[in-house]
């Protein structure tokens, strides 16, 4: 992981090493590079598994829904949608309740495809977190999901 992120957090200053927008940033950074580079061993990105993982989760889903689920632009989840359509990894059919959208659906080698996928991004959590006990990985992830849901939430 050297190669990755040289130094860690403590070659820096600890006033930054105290500053939790300032770890976010850097955890995001490495985090982007190890799962950057699996999806990419793999012929994946992290559209298609975001796409993938909505249609699993959601499917039969809107195109449009699949954006706001994901945080996706409208361009980026039809180009996303048609490579995964030319591979056979979904389809799109019109949706009877409005015909001016496509409701996507997983096809068998799309949940095939999901998994691979999957397996990848799991391999780079395991080498983002190392040797973090379970229970701290799964404190910080309930963490996190605080805090992007606190910001989520309209203001009062």
């Amino acid at each position: 992981m050297a190669e990755v992120f040289e130094g860690g957090s403590r070659s820096q200053p600890d006033r930054l090493r105290q500053t939790p927008s300032w770890l976010i940033t850097q955890t995001a950074t490495l985090t982007h590079r190890l799962v950057g580079a699996a999806l990419t061993d793999i012929g994946a990105t992290r559209y298609q598994y975001a796409v993938l993982a909505a249609g699993e989760e959601f499917g039969p889903i809107s195109q449009a829904e699949i954006g706001r689920r994901c945080h996706i632009d409208r361009s980026d989840v039809v180009a996303t949608l048609n490579e995964l359509a030319g591979h056979g990894h979904v389809d799109r059919t019109q949706d009877p309740a409005d015909r001016r959208q496509n409701l996507i659906t997983l096809t068998r080698t799309g949940r095939a495809r999901l998994r691979q996928i999957a397996q990848a991004v799991d391999a780079a959590q395991t080498s983002l977190l190392g040797d973090l006990p379970e229970e701290h990985r799964t404190q910080l992830v309930g963490t996190l999901q605080r805090i992007l849901d606190h910001h989520a939430r309209p203001s009062e």
